[in-house]
Parts: C-alpha cells; sequence; structure tokens
C-alpha cells in the first residue's frame, strides 16, 4: 500500500456534508487527497464556511434534495463534469423522523423513508454506472445503532435504517464481482449538532444519564466515524464488502434495566 494520502487521486461525493459527521468526513477526505462533491438539503452559511476552508481547487458544493432521484443523478453529473468520475460516494444525509404509529402521519412516513433510506439508493443509482465503467469504486452508508436495536418512541426512523442496512448488504453482493464495495457504519450517540441540541433540551439530570449509559461515559466525536469512512473509502478494506460497523461505545452490546 502507498504510505501517501489515503484517498489521493479519488474524487468522492458526500451528502448530508454541511454539519456534523458529514462535516468531518468532507475535511477528512480533503487532508487525505480527496476531490469532493458536497452536497446538502440547502446551501447554508456552514456549507459556504466548508466549501471556503477547502478550497475551490479541492471541493465543491451543490444543493440536492436526496429524495429527488433526477437531482442526484444531476449533481453527480456536475461532480464528474468538475472533477473526474466518482470513485467514492458517501451517503449521509439524513433526517430524524419520530412518531407514534398511530398517530403518525403519511406524510412523516413518506418523508422519512424517502431520505434515510430512497435517498442513500438514489446516491448510488447515480454513482453505480460510473464506477463499474471505471472497474471499481466504493460507497460507504451512514446507518445507525436504530437499524440494529428499537428503541421506543422513535418510530419510523429505526425501519428506515434496518432497511438501509439490508440495503448495504444487497448491493454490496450484486456487485462484488465488479470491485465495487458496499458497506455501512451505524454510529450511536455522536456529537454533532442535532445530538447537542436534544441533550440541551433535556432536563439536566437526564441529559446526564444518557450519556452515563454509554460504557464510555462520554459521547463519540464526528471525527470517530469520519475515520471509519476513511477506512472503508480507501483501498486498505479493498476485501470489505456487504459490511456495518457499529460505532456507539459498545452501548447497544449492553444489557440496561
Amino acid at each position: 500500500m502507498s504510505a501517501g494520502p489515503r484517498l489521493q487521486g479519488k474524487v468522492a461525493l458526500v451528502t448530508g456534508a454541511s454539519q456534523g459527521i458529514g462535516r468531518a468526513i468532507a475535511r477528512l477526505f480533503a487532508a487525505e487527497g480527496a476531490r469532493l462533491v458536497l452536497s446538502d438539503l440547502r446551501a447554508t452559511p456552514q456549507s459556504q464556511a466548508l466549501l471556503d476552508e477547502l478550497g475551490a481547487a479541492r471541493a465543491m458544493f451543490a444543493a440536492a434534495d436526496v429524495a429527488d432521484e433526477a437531482a442526484v443523478q444531476a449533481l453527480a453529473a456536475r461532480g464528474a463534469e468538475r472533477f473526474g468520475p466518482i470513485d467514492v460516494l458517501v451517503n449521509n444525509a439524513g433526517i430524524n423522523v419520530f412518531a407514534e404509529p398511530l398517530a403518525m402521519t403519511a406524510a412523516q412516513w413518506r418523508r422519512c423513508l424517502a431520505v434515510d433510506l430512497e435517498g442513500a439508493l438514489h446516491g448510488c443509482r447515480a454513482v453505480l454506472p460510473g464506477m463499474l465503467a471505471a472497474g471499481g469504486g466504493s460507497i460507504v452508508n451512514i446507518a445507525s445503532v436504530h437499524g440494529h436495536r428499537i428503541i421506543p418512541g422513535a418510530f419510523p426512523y429505526p425501519v428506515a435504517k434496518h432497511a438501509l442496512i439490508g440495503l448495504t448488504k444487497a448491493l454490496g453482493i450484486e456487485y462484488a464481482a465488479r470491485n465495487v464495495r458496499v458497506n455501512s457504519i451505524s454510529p450511536g450517540l455522536i456529537r454533532s449538532e442535532r445530538v447537542v441540541e436534544w441533550l440541551d433540551g433535556l432536563p439536566a439530570e437526564e441529559a446526564r444519564r444518557q450519556v452515563a449509559l454509554l460504557p464510555p461515559q462520554r459521547l463519540g466525536e464526528p471525527d470517530e466515524v469520519a475515520y471509519t469512512a476513511l477506512f472503508l473509502a480507501s483501498d486498505e478494506a479493498r476485501f470489505i464488502n456487504a459490511a456495518d460497523i457499529l460505532i456507539d461505545g459498545g452501548r447497544s452490546q449492553l444489557y440496561h434495566d
């Protein structure tokens, strides 16, 4: 293996890139030599700041709703036109939809699956033809511990995340012989903006309890997810396929009363 940057010469498309895990992945991939096609639902000061930080020679940003397959196809085409064929896709865009099943609206159900499941499929369908033509590629789907364990009060989010892990495995097997790898990462409580906002909205005692439930007694950091995405995207992981990696500090393995 080369001792140089781990993604040197590769082009990576990262959705949900403006903050949290997506932003950490974008920064790390850039530091490791990748050129980046970044996207989020809309342009924001955070997305502009990230683009300014990485530089126009290294990165581009385009707003796209991953639930819109035509928009995702256009995003991938623009990225390939700017930097060349896309070698790595990170499907990170997602939304939290938590509703009591009988009270949940049809719109909530559709939007959850459209973003958290179908959005990843749209990304895959946009880049797979280019990867297959180029002789290979790596796709990393950001799933969740909700794809492994059911947490009451979180419906229908875990339905989408269970399905996303299934999608990962099915696509990974489908294209394995053509050198396209598809893997997923399942983060637990990571110090993203959404998690910090959620904890800040809890009573102080409950917020402390949530952190204390984690075996390391701390939240995970976005960089800790980003380094796993980097490994899966790189040629170092060339025999890892159709796999899911939990990054939750061991919480999902711990029995709680």
